[in-house]
């Protein structure tokens, strides 16, 4: 394995972990400021990752949205150059006012690095699984 291909996994590992423990800051300080998101959940794709923060938040105060857990299976990260591609099926547990779900999806995350070896989100898609 490349360097290259372990420093975008450790990226991806991080950012996976900082949403698995609710580490909300990091989870989206691993995203560039102009990230693009597409979620299953939601009518239209949201253009920063502000935008996206602002939606958690929402979900958060208006209906209790806390992460529990989050697995990560089934993982392939593909390098092309500086951008790399991450996908992988993923179950996350959460919790809101009406209670535990479990969720199966499968998500696709494009990182692109900058300054050598960071590399940021640049683009999350989440699209439902079949179980």
């Amino acid at each position: 394995m490349s360097n290259d291909h372990d420093t975008a996994l450790a990226a991806a590992d991080a950012l996976i972990a900082a949403f698995a423990e609710g580490r909300t800051d990091d989870y989206f300080d691993a995203f560039a400021a102009d990230a693009t998101f597409v979620f299953h959940t939601t009518g239209r794709r949201l253009d920063s990752t502000q935008e996206y923060r602002d939606l958690w938040q929402r979900w958060s105060e208006e209906d209790g949205f806390r992460v529990l857990a989050c697995d990560s299976d089934d993982r392939r990260l593909q390098l092309f150059g500086d951008t790399a591609v991450f996908t992988h099926a993923v179950t996350t547990r959460v919790s809101t006012t009406a209670g535990e779900e479990v969720l199966h999806e499968r998500e696709t995350i494009v990182f692109h690095r900058v300054g050598g070896e960071d590399w940021r989100a640049v683009h999350e898609h989440l699209s439902a699984a079949t179980v």
